[in-house]
């Protein structure tokens, strides 16, 4: 292990198991001024980049019929909690193809979950 992994390892946090298609609600600390808060920000998982310390998921969500759309760095000490809700099945890594979608076509089909 090099000096940079060793380092990297140290700054790692634990955090769900989420994958592509999973509906996460993502807890953020906001700063405004000298106050902090927590703000939600909820909806669909369309890509994860792996790479250790560096890695980010990207979460999309239609706000107000407009779509949004966040990337999130998932070792990120301003990310105070992640939840994840449901999860779908999908036949692929990244679901930019929703990008496209509104509506009953952009849903999709949810897998239960095995406790």
């Amino acid at each position: 292990m090099t000096t940079m992994e060793l380092v990297e390892k140290a700054q790692l946090t634990e955090r769900p198991r989420m994958k592509a298609g999973d509906t996460v609600k993502v807890h953020v600390r906001v700063k405004e001024g000298d106050k902090e808060r927590i703000q939600v920000f909820e909806g669909v998982v369309i890509g994860l980049r792996r790479g250790g310390n560096r890695a980010t998921f990207t979460v999309r969500k239609v706000s107000f019929s407009q779509g949004v759309e966040r990337i999130f760095p998932l070792h990120s000490p301003t990310i105070s909690k992640i939840e994840v809700l449901r999860s779908a099945k999908v036949r692929r890594a990244k679901l930019y193809f929703l990008r496209d979608l509104k509506g009953k076509a952009a849903r999709m089909k949810e897998v239960k979950k095995s406790s």
